[in-house]
Parts: structure tokens; sequence; C-alpha cells
């Protein structure tokens, strides 16, 4: 589960939205916001309650900026082996821009690889569009270094976006993309309970090997009640076969 699904009940309770998301099955978590909890007390209240926390979301100011090295001392705290940088600034969003982003991912990559951790990119809409005859996100994938930028693909955005098939994009960039955000759609385009929507999972799923996935999370941006789409969705995925 990535918790910003669940930002809602985390705010009122932490510990007990977590030990709610361990008891439907839920075994690791993307931490997004820390509700003004220290990354040590989380760390305790996840392991109270036999959860991991494999990932977390940070700024891309702090990762370029000098705020970097702190960061990665917090994801360690919290037990995670990646550092996601969620979003990019507005003003970034041109050929030019994305460049220059590739130029500091792969720097703020190798600090994290230096650090035992792995440096990646969570896509949205906007990522995907194709910009002066360029797709923004092909010039991230083209020119950051695979062993130092990986992806944390969100199926959703990538499928809204139009330019970038999930499944597509595992064949012609494989290894690039450890983490998934496994978000559906509706048929209106809303945000949807995973296997409720119109995303096809199993063929997605399907080359996912290839694309390096190694970490299924959760995520819906606007549930109505978080805790009954946190059931839905894992309900779906835990009888899935592909």
């Amino acid at each position: 589960m990535h918790l910003y699904t669940m930002r809602t009940p985390l705010a009122a309770d932490f510990a007990g939205t977590l030990e709610r998301l361990a008891g439907i099955g839920y075994a690791t978590v993307g931490v997004s916001g820390r509700h003004g909890n220290s990354p040590s007390a989380i760390r305790q209240m996840l392991d109270r309650v036999r959860l991991r926390a494999v990932l977390e979301h940070v700024g891309y100011d702090t990762v370029t900026g000098s705020g970097l090295p702190q960061a990665l001392e917090d994801v360690h705290t919290l037990g995670g082996q990646w550092i996601v940088v969620p979003s990019l600034p507005g003003a970034l969003h041109s050929p030019a821009g994305y460049r220059e982003v590739a130029r500091q991912f792969n720097r703020a990559g190798l600090a994290a690889r230096e650090s035992g951790l792995k440096l990646l990119y969570h896509n949205h809409g906007g990522d995907h569009e194709v910009v002066d005859g360029l797709s923004l996100y092909d010039i991230l994938l083209a020119e950051t270094d695979p062993d130092l930028v990986g992806f944390e693909l969100d199926v959703y955005w990538a499928a809204k976006g139009g330019s970038s098939a999930p499944g597509e994009l595992f064949v012609r960039h494989p290894g690039r993309f450890p983490a998934l955000h496994v978000k559906d759609m509706a048929p209106n385009g809303d945000f949807a309970d995973v296997g409720s929507g119109v995303l096809d999972f199993p063929a997605m799923f399907d080359t996912a090997r290839q694309g390096g996935v190694r970490q299924w999370l959760v995520e819906h941006d606007a549930p109505a009640d978080p805790f009954a789409s946190a059931r839905a969705s894992y309900r779906y995925l835990s009888r899935l076969r592909y």
C-alpha cells in the first residue's frame, strides 16, 4: 500500500491505520507524508505490526539540494531501499527542463547508490506529454544512467498520459521499473479501486518481470473510504492470476 492513499486516517491515527492495513493482509508500504512522526517512530510502528517500508517519497528540491544526505539516512531508518521523487516543478516542463532533471537525477542517484539505496522517479500524466515532438518521459529514460536511476511507474498516469503503455515500457526498457503504483482507472477516467476499472492488469503484469518489477504498491488518490478501497484492491490482487 502506498500510504498517500491512507493520508486521512493516518493523520488521525498513524499506528492504528498501519495495524488495520496489516490486518487486511498488506506486507509492505511506501511512505508519503509522516504526519508529524519521525522516521524512527514510524519504523517502530511498522515493526510492531510486521509491516515493512520499501521506499519514501521525497521532494525534488530536497533530493537535488543539501537535504539529500539526511533524506537518504531517513530512508535507511525507515528500512527502505528506494528514495523516490514524486513529481517535478512545473518550471521544468520542457525537453530542456527534463534534460536538466536527468542530469540532477544521475548526480543524486550516485549519492543514493553510495549509501546503499537507489533513486526512483514517480510519474504523473504530464510526464508522458509530447512537447516539441519529444516525449518528456522518454528523455528521462534515455538520459538517466540505469545503474543510478530507476522508476516507480504509476500505471494509471502512464495509461492516462496516452504515450506510454505500461506493458510496452517494460519491454522497451527492461530492468528500469523496480516498483509500481497499481492504480485503476474508472470508465470516465477517474481513479478506481484496483480491479474495478478498465486497466488490464493481467496483460500488464505479463511483462512486468522484463521491466524488473519487484514491488507492487496499491494506490487510490481520492478514495471515498480508504479502508474499503484498501480491502477491495487487496482482494482483487490476491486472487489475480497471470
